[in-house]
C-alpha cells in the first residue's frame, strides 16, 4: 500500500483530505512545520478510526520527515508559502508523485483570477522540484469545509500532470477520498483548474454555499 504524506496536513484541506484518506484505510503521515503539531493531529484521526472501527495507519511529522517516509506527497499550504516549502522538501521527492494543491491566490483579491507569470502554481512547483519529480495537480476546487465532514461530496476533480501513469494513479486517490476524479491533461492545463477557485469563492460568498464542479456527459462516470 501506497503510503501518503500530507505536507501542510493541519490546515483546512490538508486535515481533511488526511480524515477521509484515513477513513478508507489508506497509510497517511500527517505533515507540519512543527512535529507536535503533525503528531496531535493524528492522534485525533487515530481517534476517529478507532471509533468506527477502523485500523487506522496514521503518524505524525514534520515536513521534510513526512515527505521522505511517503511513496506519494501531498503538498496542500498556501501560494505564498508554496516554494520555500517544497525547497525545504525537494531532496525527499525524488522518483516520488507529488500532488500539487496550491490555488495562486493572492490576499485581499481572493475572488479575481491572478495566475502566476509561469502559467499555473503547478508549473512553479514542476520548476522547483526538477524533471525527477512527477507532479499531479489536483484537489483545488474541493470545499475544505466538507472533506472535513461525513458529508457525501457533490464535486468532481480535475487531474493534470505531464504524467499519464501519475495521473491515473492520483484518479484513483480521488475516488478513494469520496469524489469522482477526471484526467483533465497536460500540467499546464491546471491553470484552468486554479482560475476556477477565484470563481468559485466569490459564487461561495454570493450565494452562502459550497459550490463545486462537475463533469457531464460521459457515461459511466458515476
Amino acid at each position: 500500500m501506497a503510503r501518503i504524506a500530507i505536507i501542510g496536513g493541519t490546515g483546512n484541506l490538508g486535515f481533511g483530505l488526511a480524515r477521509r484518506w484515513a477513513l478508507a484505510g489508506k497509510d497517511v503521515v500527517i505533515g507540519s512545520r512543527t512535529a507536535d503539531k503533525a503528531e496531535a493531529s493524528a492522534a485525533e484521526l487515530l481517534e476517529l478510526c478507532a471509533s468506527r472501527g477502523i485500523s487506522g495507519k496514521v503518524a505524525g511529522a514534520a515536513n521534510a520527515d513526512a515527505a521522505g517516509a511517503a511513496d506519494i506527497v501531498v503538498l496542500t499550504v498556501p501560494f505564498s508559502h508554496q516554494r520555500p516549502t517544497l525547497e525545504e522538501i525537494k531532496g525527499a521527492l525524488s522518483g516520488k508523485i507529488l500532488i500539487d494543491t496550491t490555488v495562486p491566490l493572492v490576499p485581499p483579491k481572493v475572488m479575481r483570477v491572478q495566475l502566476p507569470a509561469e502559467g499555473s502554481a503547478a508549473q512553479i512547483a514542476q520548476a522547483v522540484v526538477g524533471e525527477g519529480v512527477r507532479v499531479v495537480s489536483a484537489f483545488q476546487n474541493v470545499a475544505a469545509d466538507l472533506l472535513q465532514s461525513d458529508e457525501e461530496l457533490d464535486c468532481d476533480v480535475l487531474v493534470c500532470s505531464d504524467d499519464k501513469e501519475a495521473r491515473a494513479e492520483v484518479v484513483g486517490l480521488v475516488a478513494e477520498a469520496g469524489m469522482r476524479g477526471f484526467q483533465a491533461g497536460s500540467l499546464a492545463n491546471s491553470a484552468a483548474a486554479e482560475a476556477m477557485t477565484s470563481l468559485l469563492i466569490f459564487i461561495n460568498k454570493q450565494y452562502s454555499t459550497h459550490a463545486g464542479i462537475r463533469i457531464t456527459g460521459i457515461p459511466d462516470a458515476d
